[in-house]
């Protein structure tokens, strides 16, 4: 009887500390938690009520607990779903390039003024990168930011707003007359990228979904010129598209347009490398 209870003991003692909704067995000694791919909640106050916001945090299946991994946060399109970023950058993920943060927009929407999500955002940003300080292996001096669409739209607020980020890249659209750069906005590596054959989003500018859209060479001219870059950007011609490089930045920053010349709002049929284009510039700051 006395072994029975002691091989009983050992098969509870050994279940308890597998399961992962135990608390102990997801942090280590230092009282961080342990980098594993799962659904985080971030509470925030909405319109007067309190809210539970989803962030996918996306690693590879085998962390190397001697790697501190850069972090690259992706924000969908109005309408879209975090869960989306999944597929798109998981061999990115796989491989251990980096970690992967997928917030998800309120009302599937991220607040620039005229969205249905009345959110703060910039706060909700911050609020995950407090958490994420909370986590062992991630390299806080290394976030980057991905966004499409009206996700581009928040990567540029953020670049505005915060100085979390290294480098951004906004896709699919540019800076809008109703979100300045700002005089205390810290400098950062740009690298947006629109469609030339973009008509949800102009590329030359003006009028959607009740934004005032800069021409698209103007909005990364303007970040140059708030950066105080070289305004005579080297141009070149890739694949058939048209890139400008402006250098010589504040803090050695760098802002890159590149124009995909038979790109619509949809990139990826035009431009099927761009999430690797996107990584290697990141990986340079």
């Amino acid at each position: 009887m006395k072994i029975n209870l002691v091989f009983i003991s050992t098969i509870f003692i050994f279940f308890f500390s597998c399961d992962p909704s135990n608390e102990l067995a997801s942090q280590n000694v230092d009282g961080k938690k342990s980098l594993v791919t799962k659904t985080i909640y971030i509470d925030q106050i909405i319109q007067g009520t309190k809210t539970e916001r989803p962030v996918i945090i996306q690693t590879s299946t085998n962390i190397n607990i001697d790697i501190d991994y850069p972090i690259v946060f992706a924000l969908h399109g109005k309408g879209g779903k975090n869960i989306s970023w999944v597929n798109q950058l998981k061999s990115f993920t796989d491989n251990g390039e980096f970690v992967g943060i997928y917030p998800q927009g309120h009302l599937d929407s991220w607040n620039l003024g005229t969205e249905p999500s009345k959110a703060d955002d910039v706060a909700f940003i911050n609020s995950i990168i407090k958490e994420l300080e909370n986590y062992n292996n991630l390299n806080m001096n290394k976030i980057y930011a991905i966004g499409t669409s009206n996700g581009s739209g928040m990567v540029n607020k953020l670049g505005i707003h915060t100085s979390h980020f290294k480098a951004i890249a906004p896709v699919v659209s540019q800076l809008m007359e109703s979100m300045p750069i700002l005089d205390n906005t810290k400098p950062v590596s740009i690298f947006q990228i629109n469609g030339a054959k973009d008509f949800t989003i102009p590329i030359n500018g003006g009028s959607a979904f009740g934004h005032n859209f800069l021409d698209a060479y103007k909005s990364a001219e303007l970040w140059a010129s708030n950066f105080e870059c070289n305004l005579s950007p080297e141009v070149r011609s890739i694949n058939g598209n048209t890139q400008y490089l402006f250098t010589g930045c504040n803090e050695n920053k760098e802002v890159k347009y590149l124009r995909i010349e038979n790109g619509g709002h949809n990139l990826r049929p035009a431009y099927p490398n761009m999430f690797s284009d996107i990584w290697n510039f990141f990986k340079r700051f």
